[in-house]
C-alpha cells in the first residue's frame, strides 16, 4: 500500500515538473509581449497611431520587424522607426520612444560599435539607420551614439564613387548608383554635416542628387531610372545611357522621399538648395502624370498601367503621398501636390487597405523586394518587376504610410 502511494506521489510529482517546465519553455518570450497583446486601438484614431500600434502588437520588440528573428542593424527597421519619430512629435505616446529606444539600444554598445554592422561593405542601405540616433544622442548626450554616427559618415568618406563622384549602391555593385541609395546615405549625410559640420559637405549631398539626376533621367517621360551603371557593363545596363530598362516606382518613391529629408538641412540661401527643389518640383510633375485618376495610386512599374501583370502598389504610392505632402507643407512644391497626395491617400486606406476585428490595419499589394544583378540574377525587365514576390505590410511600405498620414494630418 505505502509503495503504491509513493509510485502516485512521484507520479505526481512528475506530471507537475512537467506541467512547469512545458509553462516555462512557452513563458521565454518577453513580458512587453503580452503588454502588447493589449494594445487598444480605437476606431476613431489617427491613420498614423493605427499603423503604428499594429506593428507594436504583431511585433513587441522592435527589431521584429519584418519578421526578423534576431536584431539587425537595417534600413527597414530605419525607415519604420524614423516614422515613429516623426509621430512621437505630434502625439508624444512614451511608447513610440521606447519602440524606438529599444532597437538602438539593442544594437549599438557601449563602445560605439554597432551590431551586425560591417563598415568594409560599404553598403550604403546601412547608413539609413544612423538618421536614429541623432534624437538618442541630442537627449542623453551618450558618447556611444556620436561614436556610432561617426562611424556611418566614415563608411560615407569611404564610400566608392563613380569618376564623376556618385557613391556606390554596395562595394559588390561596381560603379553602380540607385534611386534606394538616394534615401539610404542623403538624408543622414545632410543632417550629420549640418548638425556636427557647420554644413561643409552639403555640395557633396547635392553632388549625390546631381549625379541621379543628370544620368538617370528619361528625357521623355521625366522619370527616373532605377539604376545607373557609369561604366555601362553591366547586362542590364542600356549600352549608350548605361540605364537600366524601366521605372519602378518604389525606386522612384526612394528618390523623392530623398529630396524633401535632405532638404530639410539646406538653408534657403545655400547655392544648392533652389537645385534640389527644383528636382523635386521636376519628378513630382512627372510622376503626377501617372497617377491612376481613379484610385489616386500607382503602378508597379510607373509608366506602364494597364499591362499585363502591372498592378497598383502599396509602398511607391505611400512614398509619394508622403513626398508630395510634405513638399507642399514645406512650401517646395505648389499646393495642388497636398490634394494629390490625399487622393493618393484615400487609394491607399479604400483600395489596398485591410481592418481587422482588434482594430489592426493592412496595407496589401506591396512589392517585397526589387534589384539589380546579384545573384540570382535581377534582369530589370518589366516581367521581373511585376512577377517579384508581394507581401502584406512591408515596412517599406508601413513606414512611409504613417508619414504621408502625419503631414496631411489624417
Amino acid at each position: 500500500m505505502l509503495n503504491k502511494k509513493l509510485n502516485t506521489l512521484k507520479a505526481t510529482t512528475l506530471f507537475i515538473s512537467l506541467a512547469l517546465l512545458g509553462c516555462k519553455t512557452t513563458a521565454q518570450e518577453p513580458a512587453k509581449i503580452v503588454e502588447n497583446q493589449n494594445i487598444v486601438i480605437a476606431k476613431n484614431a489617427k491613420w498614423s497611431d493605427k499603423m503604428a500600434l499594429t506593428l507594436m502588437k504583431r511585433h513587441p520588440e522592435s527589431y521584429m520587424i519584418d519578421n526578423a528573428k534576431a536584431p539587425k542593424w537595417d534600413y527597414v527597421h530605419a525607415l519604420v522607426l524614423h516614422a515613429f519619430e516623426d509621430l512621437y512629435k505630434k502625439n508624444p505616446d512614451p511608447r513610440y520612444a521606447a519602440y524606438v529606444k529599444n532597437y538602438v539600444d539593442i544594437l549599438v554598445q557601449e563602445d560605439g560599435s554597432i551590431k551586425t554592422y560591417e563598415l568594409e561593405k560599404y553598403n550604403i542601405d546601412l547608413v539609413l539607420p544612423g538618421r536614429l540616433l541623432f534624437n538618442r544622442y541630442k537627449e542623453t548626450k551618450d558618447n556611444r551614439y556620436l561614436v556610432a554616427m561617426q562611424t556611418l559618415k566614415k563608411q560615407l568618406e569611404g564610400q566608392p564613387r563613380t569618376t564623376s563622384g556618385g557613391f556606390w549602391h554596395k562595394q559588390i555593385y561596381t560603379n553602380q548608383m540607385w534611386l534606394d541609395g538616394l534615401y539610404m546615405g542623403e538624408p543622414f549625410y545632410a543632417q550629420y554635416t549640418a548638425t556636427f559640420e557647420n554644413g561643409k559637405n552639403l555640395d557633396d549631398v547635392a553632388k549625390q542628387f546631381e549625379e541621379i539626376q543628370k544620368h538617370a533621367t528619361d528625357p521623355k517621360t521625366g522619370l527616373l531610372y532605377h539604376g545607373w551603371d557609369s561604366e555601362k557593363l553591366m547586362p542590364w545596363a542600356n549600352k549608350e545611357t548605361g540605364n537600366s530598362p524601366n521605372f519602378w516606382s518604389r525606386a522612384l518613391g526612394w528618390y523623392a522621399m530623398a529630396l524633401v529629408d535632405a532638404l530639410d538641412y539646406f538653408p534657403k540661401d545655400h547655392p544648392k538648395q533652389k537645385e534640389l527643389v527644383g528636382y523635386l518640383n521636376n519628378v513630382s510633375a512627372s510622376l503626377a502624370k501617372f497617377q491612376d485618376q481613379k484610385t489616386g495610386l500607382w503602378y508597379q512599374v510607373t509608366d506602364k498601367a494597364g499591362e499585363k501583370g502591372n498592378y497598383l502598389e502599396g509602398s511607391g504610392s505611400a512614398m509619394f503621398a508622403y513626398a508630395f505632402a510634405k513638399g507642399a507643407n514645406k512650401g517646395y512644391l505648389p499646393s495642388k501636390y497636398k490634394k494629390l497626395a490625399n487622393k493618393a491617400f484615400d487609394g491607399l486606406t479604400t483600395k489596398l487597405m485591410k481592418i481587422d476585428a482588434d482594430g489592426t490595419i493592412t496595407i496589401t499589394d506591396v512589392c517585397a523586394v526589387a534589384g539589380l544583378g546579384g545573384t540570382p540574377y535581377r534582369d530589370g525587365s518589366y516581367e521581373y518587376y511585376v512577377n517579384e514576390k508581394k507581401k502584406d505590410n512591408d515596412p517599406k511600405a508601413t513606414g512611409p504610410f504613417i508619414l504621408a498620414a502625419l503631414e496631411l494630418n489624417r
